[in-house]
């Protein structure tokens, strides 16, 4: 029974996934006759297994430059629902269930009982959106009971270097991977002097170390630096457009000649009022201008559309890339329950941490786990604010094992000892 469930598994793949109507169709009908074959009540009982999936996150930050990237009040969590549809898709013909649940806590809370919570409700994989310190205290409350964190929101390089955690797989790219993705691009297109501003913020000067280490890697000068103290302020009052126009024009000028501006503001305080505000006439990268992300709601390649309709169909919106991390989180614990056809915990994180284990995610190529330090491998996208410019790696950069390994830390800089 498992053999003819595999094939009609990599049947409904195919369906879905291929552009030919006309093929499509037809792989559409062979699944079909293949689930006429296993799909009686008895292939499905002796084949019943039931997963929980956890998603435990704290509340999103509101605080944006632009009205119209105010996050949605389900950010991440749609991305987490609409992957739990697709686990049960292919799941109702291999005999499995996956169910989603969803716990909330606030800004500083402690998330050992939430974690314990959600085991004791058979939760075994938790996808989780928290800041690194609250991160790294539910992957040590849930080691004993074999809790599995999969981290979709925290960049932090700490959390898959001197900090790492044997049961916290990370799906969210490191600051170090977004950097190195954004440097290779520039280098390629020989904008090599970079004009570094950075915030004030921890997570903004944690970004700019990242730049920094990405232009030495890659052969890029930071000719100037600058920081940009937050000192609060009301920029959507009457003014407040003349005082940003003042304050980035301040900010950029008497800097020696570049060729860009790479701007480090996690924080989202003022790099979105750098373009067409600079002093000299520079493009701008990094946290605003040319961005590097997981995702963006108009990229559309390999397959994405489809995931792009279905999304919108669903929610109303366009897919966020918090969206698409979580997705991922999840469908990495259905991708692995597909193929192991087991529900047993221990197992399926045996297997997703194997060599045979990937997942597909629309980037054009299988995405697949460093060993160690339980970070995804993946394709970094460059977006402009309305397309997607390039994607990297990018060609003529070369690893031994795998171009994605130029994205990051690689193994022989690792300090992660995995415990």
């Amino acid at each position: 029974m498992g053999r003819y469930a595999a094939r009609l598994y990599l049947l409904r793949n195919l369906a879905r996934k291929h552009t030919v109507p006309a093929v499509r169709l037809w792989l559409t009908a062979m699944a079909c006759v293949a689930a006429s074959w296993i799909g009686t009540p008895a292939f499905a009982q002796s084949q019943s297994q039931s997963i929980k999936i956890g998603y435990l996150h704290g509340p999103l930050s509101k605080e944006k430059i632009s009205l119209i990237d105010i996050p949605a009040p389900n950010d991440g969590l749609a991305g987490a629902q609409l992957a739990i549809d697709d686990n049960n898709t292919t799941g109702s013909f291999l005999g499995q269930r996956f169910e989603l649940i969803e716990s909330k806590i606030g800004d500083g809370d402690d998330p050992a009982p939430a974690v314990k919570a959600l085991a004791d409700q058979g939760v075994a994989f938790i996808a989780a959106n928290l800041p690194a310190n609250q991160l790294l205290q539910a992957a040590d409350a849930g080691k004993a009971s074999g809790e599995v964190l999969i981290n979709a929101g925290a960049p932090d390089e700490r959390l898959r270097e001197q900090d790492c955690r044997a049961n916290l797989i990370h799906v969210a790219p490191s600051r170090f991977m977004l950097a190195d993705a954004l440097a290779q691009y520039l280098v390629l297109r020989k904008w090599r002097n970079w004009f570094l501003v950075s915030g004030s913020h921890d997570g903004d000067k944690a970004f700019a170390d990242a730049l920094r280490h990405a232009a030495k890697r890659f052969g890029a000068k930071i000719v100037a630096e600058k920081e940009f103290k937050d000192t609060g302020g009301a920029r959507r009052t009457d003014s407040g457009l003349a005082e940003v126009q003042r304050q980035m024009i301040d900010l950029t000028q008497g800097a020696p000649d570049y060729d860009i501006l790479v701007a480090a503001d996690e924080s989202e305080v003022f790099a979105g009022y750098l373009p067409y505000r600079t002093w000299t006439p520079r493009l701008v990268a990094g946290s605003a201008g040319l961005v590097p992300t997981t995702w963006d709601a108009a990229f559309d390649q390999w397959g994405a559309l489809q995931l792009q309709n279905r999304f919108k169909k669903k929610f109303q919106r366009f897919m966020t890339p918090l969206d698409m991390q979580l997705w991922t989180a999840v469908r990495i614990v259905g991708e692995a329950a597909a193929h192991a056809n087991t529900a047993d915990s221990a197992k399926l994180f045996a297997y997703i941490k194997s060599p045979e284990f990937s997942v597909a995610a629309f980037k054009g190529q299988k995405l697949t786990l460093r060993d160690w330090n339980l970070q995804l491998r993946q394709p970094i996208l460059l977006f402009d604010g309305r397309n997607t410019v390039s994607i990297s790696p990018q060609e003529g950069f070369l690893h031994q094992s795998s171009e994605l390994d130029t994205l990051g830390l690689d193994r022989p800089e690792t300090k992660c000892k995995l415990q």
